[in-house]
């Protein structure tokens, strides 16, 4: 069975436990060993809840050696920017990044 090497961890959902289970995969999945590589990137809602919600930006924040991204378009939209830097998150805008992560052969999980 092929499976995958690299994974991109997409945390996405605006649901306390859900992102909660993503961040803790990533974690997991980096400190095991459990594949080659693993990215993380946090769009959409899951922004402002690590922004906002205290355990969830902890999580983020342990996870910073995996060099986070999170949508710029999002965050400044949901004004919450300066604050994911501050969690280790670098801002930026995601699309290509998402693009290129895949064409490099990363599997996307999404939460």
């Amino acid at each position: 069975m092929l499976m995958a090497s690299r994974v991109l961890v997409i945390v996405a959902t605006g649901d306390r436990e859900k992102a909660l289970a993503g961040l803790m995969y990533a974690k997991n999945a980096s400190k095991y060993g459990w594949v080659e590589d693993v990215k993380l990137i946090l769009f959409g809602p899951s922004e402002r809840l690590a922004a906002e919600d205290e355990e969830v930006g902890g999580r983020v924040r342990e996870l910073s050696h995996l060099h986070p991204y999170a949508c710029k378009a999002v965050s400044d939209r949901y004004e919450t920017s300066e604050r994911l830097r501050e969690l280790g998150v670098e801002v930026e805008y995601v699309g290509s990044i998402v693009s290129r992560f895949i064409k490099e052969g990363y599997t996307p999980l999404v939460w």
